[in-house]
């Protein structure tokens, strides 16, 4: 991408430059942030009433963020007409999907009602977005 400095694996992560993400939009960011901080055993360290909460892996150069909207629609999965629908989803490769589905369950997501495939399973985190968690 033009106007980015390109990074390499040798540099530590705070010295990069060619970070990138995505921001979901929440009715709470902290809790959102929290749910998935707990599911993917990142760190975040929200301030108490943040709007923006950023969280991340050790190392590389990627990056979860959720943001506080006003007036947030949990969007419908799958979609439906004239519901607010989803804008992007989430995939995680699983090793055990069954356990993974357990802890994600057990963090407050749920289970949708339709599941299209047997080695994938949609879930939807406290805020309704739907993610996906599956067998590579």
């Amino acid at each position: 991408m033009r106007g980015r400095e390109p990074g390499d694996a040798s540099q530590h992560r705070d010295d990069r430059h060619d970070f990138w993400g995505v921001v979901l939009d929440a009715p709470d960011a902290v809790a959102l942030a929290q749910f998935y901080a707990a599911l993917l055993g990142w760190h975040a360290d929200p301030k108490p009433g943040a709007n923006f909460v950023s969280i991340a892996p050790p190392d590389g150069v990627a990056y979860l963020a959720t943001q506080t909207a006003e007036n947030y629609q949990r969007p419908t999965w799958p979609n439906q007409q004239g519901q607010q629908q989803m804008m992007l989803h989430l995939d995680f490769e699983v090793s055990d999907l069954a356990a993974a589905t357990a802890h994600a369950l057990e963090l407050g997501a749920v289970l949708a009602d339709e599941q299209p495939q047997e080695t994938v399973r949609v879930l939807l985190d406290p805020a309704g977005h739907p993610f996906c968690l599956y067998i590579g």
